[in-house]
Parts: C-alpha cells; sequence; structure tokens
C-alpha cells in the first residue's frame, strides 16, 4: 500500500502541475482576449464619433455658408452693395425670430420667381409703425434703422400694427428701395424669411466682414 501510494505520488504531483500549468495558461488567454475585446470596442466607438463629427461639422457648414446669394441693386448701401456676395444663416430662425435690426433675406410675397431682397428690420409684430414728415416711428419713437429722410410714406403714411409672423423691413437707402412701405410688397411674412444675413464677400466698395 505504501508502495502504491509512492508510485501515485509522482502521477499526482505532475498532473497537479500540468492543471495548474493549463488554468495559468487559460487564465492569460482570457485576459488577453479581455483586452483584445476592449480594444475592438474602443476602436469602433472611436470610428462613430468621427462619422458623427464629420456629419455635424458638414451639416453646420451648410447651414452657415451653404446658402448664399448676391445682392441686388442699391438698396442696402452703404451697408452691401450691388452684387455683393452674402453669406445667409438659415438656421437661426428656426430657434428663434427676427429682431429689428436684423439684416434678413427673404422672397417678396413667397414669390419663388422673385431674386431674393435683402433688408432690415425696422419693426417686429405687436409694434406701431407711422412715416411723418419723412421720419419712420416704430413705437411712437424714431426709429435708428432709418436716418434718411423719407420721401415715400407709402402704406405708413398712416399708422398701422405689425400684424403677429409679420414684420416691417425697410432698406439702408430708402430712397432707392421697394420695400414694406410699398403695397406690393408689405410687411413681411416670417415664412419668406429665408434668412439673417451674417457676412459678405469683398467688393470694389468694401472688404469682406460681418453684416450690423
Amino acid at each position: 500500500m505504501f508502495k502504491r501510494s509512492i508510485e501515485e505520488w509522482p502521477k499526482r504531483h505532475f498532473g497537479s502541475e500540468r492543471y495548474m500549468a493549463k488554468n495559468k495558461g487559460l487564465s492569460f488567454y482570457n485576459r488577453k482576449k479581455r483586452k483584445v475585446n476592449a480594444a475592438h470596442v474602443k476602436e469602433i466607438f472611436s470610428w462613430l464619433f468621427g462619422i458623427v463629427a464629420a456629419v455635424f461639422i458638414a451639416v453646420v457648414l451648410n447651414i452657415f455658408l451653404g446658402v448664399t446669394t448676391n445682392v441686388v441693386g442699391v438698396s442696402m448701401e452703404p451697408t452691401l452693395y450691388n452684387g455683393q456676395r452674402i453669406y445667409i444663416n438659415s438656421f437661426l430662425y428656426l430657434i428663434s425670430s427676427p429682431k429689428r435690426g436684423d439684416v434678413v433675406v427673404f422672397l417678396p410675397n413667397g414669390n419663388e420667381h422673385a431674386h431674393y431682397y435683402v433688408k432690415r428690420v425696422a419693426a417686429v409684430p405687436g409694434d406701431s409703425v407711422l412715416i411723418s414728415d419723412g421720419v419712420l416711428y416704430v413705437n411712437g419713437e424714431e426709429s435708428p434703422w432709418v436716418t434718411e429722410k423719407l420721401a415715400d410714406a407709402g402704406i405708413a403714411a398712416n399708422e398701422f400694427t405689425v400684424q403677429n409672423g409679420e414684420y416691417f423691413c425697410i432698406g439702408d437707402n430708402p430712397g432707392n428701395s421697394e420695400d414694406s412701405r410699398s403695397p406690393n410688397i408689405g410687411p413681411v411674412r416670417e415664412t419668406d424669411i429665408i434668412g439673417k444675413v451674417w457676412f459678405h464677400a469683398s467688393c470694389e466698395e468694401l472688404g469682406m466682414g460681418f453684416v450690423k
């Protein structure tokens, strides 16, 4: 019996060593597998983040730089000049409304066959508008956006209130501007506004810069 135990001892001993070595190998393999899986997951997330970032940048650039047009006429001088290229923020008015002083681009009466009109917002919904003795009054006060005498009062010769969803727009060069004073144009519907002009390219009269 003792002899038998001695004979079995190497088998048990070496079997135990083989078992430990095998487990050690499995443990190393499992750790390596976990590391490989983590690396793959990290690589996939990095790849997905790159795609999302690229799409986001493309959308932003399209919103701010994708919508452009050229100024037609002299109605916005000296702010903008005929033929000058302008950049339009078409996203802004999806989350907010035009404000007094904004330079906007719109289609008159929603006419898609007309060229884009570029004018400045002088009055917003709820404002009272009156042109008297060549002066534009908004809510009883002189508008800071029109400094020239207005020879043609148009529909603003009689005081009226700008309705909801509409804006009274006028050119910075009002003596040569067809704008909200004209019965053909009138107050501009918000749904007809393409966006806010925020930047202009250079031209012979003016260098590039932000629109104020």
